[in-house]
């Protein structure tokens, strides 16, 4: 029986192809969010076993979306080739590799290559998921689909806070439990309980994995791949899917004539694969670098490395272990609500408006955390000279025990906490470590040369020899003296100030979700002309995941010298650029269908 005769057919598989769309935004928000719970047991631990600077756990970090940069420069290509379904069933695979490999590393190096994996996987999805739904979905539905993969991305980010808030409970037991131990054995127990921690958090992430990668496979093809390459029966069949026959016919006839205007505007030849027209062609630059500019702005103002961090930016403002911990699921269970309030706005006011009104937000909420840490941050000592006069034979070690806290000549604070940053280097080499007076298992604060000077590279070695020199060369550190280039002790804010900075990240993820979080998906998808679509999204989405990569890469060293006020600063500087590109720059392509907005920048650009 036809699908006409059948109405229930089309709406079943529908919500079919919106489920397992929405489960592969599930997998982008669990690869950007999943670092945040295990970062800080992955640095208590890892740092000790396995000697990791400061600059390693932000390459850690940074890892996702390095990858998500080198997937998204062939993810177009590769979707063109081998088809929309085909390459969501491949970043799925790709997702459930990279959990073995993580969670029983047993170095830096698996581990490094585990989160590059995740992060080729999450490039995919945030490329051919935006590309297949706006390829497959009515345009009056258009909008609802990608705020519904946003959704699920911010449930991704719900469901990896739980996670993280689970564990710090489980080793906040165990360290309460412990106090009564011997203080060896008490420091064995909280290293063993923190592993543990980090390494379950990565495992429990392993299903939804298993469930994209199948379901995937039974998706239909995207109609618009189909029909560029000559399968109008198949792309017929592939829209009968999900919608009734009259429907689907007009739809494949739009389709097929855009496609052949198109072609006949550009000269070139109606084959089957069909012509395509230079990606930077004049027709197609305004389009191209609109979306390019979208996305840049998007990851600007430092959405991926909030949350990366966000437990350890609460810890630093004021909030304790799990309290921090329990306000990050907070946060993302904000950031879940406000994209179901963007599904209901966004195909009734539109992208531009939400837009505006979001960047907006962000940079009233950027400032407010900015000028919250800039307040706390004042009131820092310097104590460099005091950690100077403790490094023996190029070497330091200490513990922020009372008697070093008096050494280094820490105030009476009543019992608050207090906080030792210090950044030194060897050479070229530069590190920072912090460690508390409140930890626990008060581990060791050291500094050795072997500890800091990375083993050169092959990559290290081949750009010295074309004297482009990006990466340090351990022989410039062999003989190079510890040098300390910042230490500086500060009370741990009080929780109360705590809960004001994470009002402001509250403020600041709430207008994130309502705006940019839903739009940017459009943005990409929508923007790009059909015959550029897949490549110009991957590029898009390269500039999106590069400007991600080098904030979340910088962050910790960053912070460390100039403090978070800096970073949140910086963040509303480009949230204020954001909006005036919303306001002034961007069309509005509600209910508009994808050739309709094409056809929008040709008059655009003729006028």
């Amino acid at each position: 029986m036809t699908a006409s005769t059948q109405p229930h057919v089309p709406a079943r598989a529908k919500r079919f192809m919106l489920f397992i769309a929405g489960m592969g935004g599930l997998l982008y928000g669990i690869d950007v969010g999943i670092i945040a719970g295990a970062l800080p047991y992955l640095e208590s631990t890892a740092s000790l076993a396995w000697k990791l600077s400061a600059q390693q756990l932000s390459f850690i970090v940074a890892a996702v979306l390095l990858g998500s940069v080198l997937s998204s420069l062939f993810a177009g290509a590769l979707a063109d080739l081998i088809g929309r379904r085909w390459a969501m069933a491949l970043s799925g695979v790709l997702f459930t590799l990279s959990i073995p490999l993580i969670a029983l590393a047993d170095g830096y190096t698996p581990l490094l290559l585990g989160r590059l994996l995740q992060g080729v996987s999450g490039g995919l999805i945030g490329v051919v998921v935006p590309l297949y739904l706006a390829e497959c979905l009515h345009a009056s539905q258009r909008g609802r689909g990608a705020a519904l993969f946003q959704l699920l991305l911010t449930i991704g980010l719900v469901a990896a806070a739980v996670i993280g808030l689970a564990q710090a409970h489980a080793v906040d037991g165990v360290t309460a439990a412990a106090q009564a131990l011997p203080e060896a054995e008490r420091a064995a127990t909280v290293f063993a309980a923190k592993d543990h921690a980090w390494r379950s958090i990565f495992w429990m992430c392993l299903t939804p994995g298993l469930v994209f990668t199948a379901g995937a496979l039974l998706l239909a093809e995207s109609p618009r791949w189909l029909a560029r390459r000559g399968r109008a029966e198949a792309a017929l069949a592939s829209l009968l899917r999900t919608r009734p026959a009259d429907e689907a016919q007009a739809e494949l006839q739009d389709i097929l004539q855009a496609q052949s205007a198109t072609a006949a505007d550009s000269n070139a030849s109606a084959a089957p694969s069909g012509a395509s027209d230079p990606l930077l062609s004049r027709r197609y630059m305004l389009p191209f670098l609109l979306a390019c500019l979208v996305l840049a702005l998007t990851q600007a103002t430092g959405i991926n490395s909030i949350l990366a961090y966000v437990v350890n930016i609460l810890n630093q403002a004021g909030l304790p272990g799990a309290t921090a911990n329990m306000a990050d699921v907070g946060l993302k269970v904000v950031n879940a609500v406000m994209t179901m309030v963007a599904v209901v706005l966004v195909d009734r006011k539109g992208r531009k408006f939400l837009l505006m009104l979001g960047s907006g937000g962000i940079v009233l909420a950027l400032l407010a955390a900015g000028l919250l840490f800039r307040s706390a941050e004042a009131d820092q000592r310097d104590v460099r000279p005091a950690v100077e006069a403790r490094i023996q034979s190029n070497t330091l070690a200490l513990r922020l025990d009372s008697a070093t806290l008096h050494a280094l000549g820490a105030a009476e604070t009543g019992g608050a906490a207090q906080q030792l940053v210090v950044a030194y280097a060897y050479g070229p080499f530069t590190n920072v470590q912090t460690r508390r007076s409140d930890d626990a298992a008060l581990p060791e604060l050291r500094m050795s040369r072997e500890d800091t000077v990375q083993p050169d590279s092959v990559i290290g070695a081949f750009f010295r020899r074309l004297h482009l020199n990006p990466f340090a060369d351990p022989a410039d550190a062999v003989n190079a003296p510890l040098r300390i280039e910042k230490a500086y002790l500060a009370q741990v804010p009080p929780a109360a100030h705590g809960w004001q900075v994470a009002l402001a990240i509250f403020l600041f993820v709430a207008s994130f979700a309502v705006g940019p979080g839903v739009c940017v998906w459009l943005a990409l998808s929508e923007l790009m002309p059909t015959r550029i679509r897949s490549n110009g999204m991957s590029i898009a989405l390269l500039i999106n995941q590069f400007v991600s990569t080098v904030i979340a890469a910088v962050f910790l060293p960053t912070v460390a010298q100039h403090g978070y006020a800096t970073m949140f600063f910086y963040g509303a500087g480009c949230a204020v650029l954001y909006f005036l590109t919303a306001a002034f720059l961007l069309p509005e392509t509600k209910g508009k269908t994808l050739e309709a907005i094409e056809a929008h920048f040709d008059r655009r650009r003729a006028a």
